[in-house]
């Protein structure tokens, strides 16, 4: 199974951007960018804007050999209802629209569904289900929390199974902090393991210390899965400069725990993280969003 990560925090963009293929699938996975509206109360560098054109050019020439595209859930970094041709003659398995969803995810959902109409071979939604390719066994978890809470909705969780391997894609789920997060992973029993680690960026007032202490418990839980030979850790996580002491306790289990640009044998290049760092090093006078749609700027 060959697994790539095409866009993450730790490779400069707001993404989980994934293409897996198999002897008898090749699989996009939540084929979006995005960047973040602000940080340290400044607007993204242009260099973020370059990366995010770099890492779109990627997910299209990805997309144009996938034959299915999954969608975990709504938000802007998942996914583009503004470019219904990625899903053109793709199989599509979505995250169910109108079943365990908050109200924006839900108008989000119908929106896309819209401009996908006649476009998409075939439009599945995903929740609990499963669906053969071959040999390739696509699995989804029932909605989890987007985090700890239903606040910002529900997400699905996708396991890809073939030829004795699995690969396990969480999603944003934030931790994991909840138990029914953590049991889908281990049920499937996972090679590899793409995680949305802690929001530790938002530390005390977004996300408690409480929940942080209950994400690193249940990584080292995902860790003595027996199956399991890396931890790939990005999206949330890798917006925090400090994440690798925040999450320090996991990197003792022998096991490799390494983000999606390190999974890649890339260095970490955490563009929102260091914008602050981006602006004085770089200046740049009179500076606005110039027309990009702010659509593309926000989760």
């Amino acid at each position: 199974m060959k697994i790539i990560p095409i866009a993450a925090d730790s490779m400069g963009t707001r993404s989980m951007a994934t293409f897996v293929e198999t002897p008898d699938i090749r699989i996009l996975i939540d084929p979006a960018v995005s960047l973040g509206p602000r940080r340290y109360g400044l607007p993204p560098h242009p260099a973020e804007y370059i990366r995010m054109d770099e890492h779109w050019d990627s997910i299209r020439k990805y997309s144009s050999i996938a034959d299915v595209i999954i969608l975990t859930h709504y938000h802007y970094d998942h996914h583009n209802p503004e470019y219904p041709e990625l899903c053109e003659g793709k199989t599509v398995l979505i995250k169910h629209p109108t079943e365990h969803i908050n109200l924006s995810q839900k108008k989000r959902a119908g929106f896309f569904l819209g401009n996908i109409k006649g476009i998409a071979r075939r439009v599945e939604f995903a929740d609990v289900r499963e669906f053969s390719f071959g040999n390739t066994l696509i699995s989804f978890s029932p909605a989890v929390f987007h985090g700890t809470g239903g606040r910002l909705g529900y997400v699905v969780e996708v396991s890809i199974r073939s030829g004795g391997e699995c690969f396990l894609f969480t999603s944003d789920v934030e931790g994991p902090n909840t138990k029914e997060q953590v049991d889908f992973i281990i049920r499937q029993e996972p090679n590899i393991v793409y995680l949305d680690g802690p929001l530790s960026y938002m530390l005390g007032y977004r996300y408690s210390h409480e929940s942080l202490a209950a994400a690193i418990d249940n990584i080292r839980k995902l860790l003595a899965i027996e199956q399991l030979d890396k931890l790939i850790i990005d999206h949330h996580l890798l917006r925090d400069l400090k994440w690798k002491e925040r999450i320090n306790e996991v990197f003792d289990t022998g096991k490799a725990v390494l983000t999606a640009a390190q999974f890649l044998g890339l260095e970490n290049d955490m563009l929102e993280a260091r914008r602050k760092d981006l602006f004085r090093e770089r200046p740049v006078s009179n500076y606005t969003y110039g027309n990009t749609d702010r659509r593309q700027l926000e989760e």
